[in-house]
């Protein structure tokens, strides 16, 4: 017998059957291409905070979310004896003038109040990191942090398995369903309702084989460059609406490798081992949709991650389990199905 049918087995439906089998829910995951076969079979993983400023109830959940990682992905591995690639690296973004410097100077303080005093925010020499920098500085923060998208994945389904739940192929619905199938369902309901609600995003990313693995991650120019724990640096990535092959790489993703070699000079001879391409589901709110499901009643979504899915996929979990199971609505306005419709 099972209570809850999840549709999906990339990081936000495995999260979600972990929060949810923790409450004492018997679910069952189902995925007719297995285990983080779409976005979150990827390779960035950078789990990165908003600016500290400006505050608001999304940024405060994504820090809550970050602040709790640590402990929550040393839960998973230890229960599926499985490593997800998970740590606390931190983060340095080159300053490209005199502006750039006073402003992340002007966000210290904002980090000391925002992040409650455990994190730092601060300018340091960008020779302290081996890296490039136009104005010879960079912002280092501390609360940023990496996983292996399809490591955690994996982690996390061992970790359901310890725990009795299947993760299957095909299986009829039983009890609740929920639908967290990413950029498919997404395109899906879209047509259904004959409006644009969320989008598909294609993103290509590459993997290097450099020891960077105790380096904090570089954010330069809209370019991740993230230092994993196996001896491997994930570089990515691109950003593109219009596309032929939502899987392949092509030459728009040479340029972010270029640029990679020039800002982190210890990647100048570094040999690709990989390219990766993908499609990341973005709601038209561009917040994770959380909540009943706009066009299969009586279902439930979760998705529209985007950029942030790895990070939100806990919250968003956390949510679902708190509506589906305890019957308390915790979801916030912006993240609510009816915000993208």
């Amino acid at each position: 017998m099972v209570d809850i049918t999840l549709r999906g087995a990339g990081i936000t439906g495995l999260m979600c059957a972990w929060f949810l089998q923790s409450r004492g829910a018997r679910v069952r995951v189902v995925d007719p291409h297995g285990v983080g076969a779409g976005a979150s079979g990827g390779i960035v993983g950078a789990l990165a905070p908003h600016v500290p400023e400006n505050w608001n109830p999304k940024k405060a959940m994504q820090f809550r979310a970050l602040d709790e990682a640590a402990a929550l992905w040393a839960e998973i591995a230890k229960v599926g004896e499985t490593n997800p690639g998970y740590a606390r690296s931190g983060r340095v973004q080159p300053l490209a003038d005199a502006a750039a410097v006073a402003l992340a100077k002007s966000r210290a303080k904002g980090a000391v109040d925002l992040w409650d005093g455990r994190y730092g925010w601060a300018v340091k020499p960008a020779s302290d990191f081996g890296i490039s920098s136009l104005t010879g500085l960079v912002v280092y923060d501390s609360l940023t942090a990496r996983i292996h998208p399809r490591r955690a994945c994996a982690a996390l389904a061992a970790a359901l398995a310890a725990r009795g739940v299947e993760i299957v192929g095909e299986a009829q619905v039983e009890g609740i369903e929920i639908w967290a199938t990413g950029a498919m369902d997404l395109q899906e309901i879209s047509q259904t309702l004959g409006k644009t609600i969320g989008t598909a995003i294609k993103g290509q990313a590459a993997l290097l084989r450099a020891d960077l693995c105790d380096a904090p991650q570089i954010f330069a120019d809209g370019l991740h460059i993230v230092p994993h724990g196996d001896g491997t640096v994930a570089i990515g990535s691109t950003t593109e609406r219009d596309f032929a092959d939502p899987v392949s790489t092509d030459a728009q993703l040479e340029p972010l490798i270029e640029q990679a070699r020039t800002v982190c000079p210890a990647l100048a001879d570094a040999p690709v081992i990989e390219r990766w391409a993908g499609l990341r589901p973005r709601a038209r709110s561009r917040a994770p949709m959380v909540g009943p499901h706009p066009t299969r009643p009586g279902a439930f979504i979760a998705n529209g991650g985007f950029k942030i899915g790895l990070a939100m996929a806990p919250i968003v979990a956390r949510m679902l389990a708190d509506l589906i199971v305890d019957g308390t609505d915790t979801v916030p306005e912006e993240f609510r199905p009816e915000a993208s419709l």
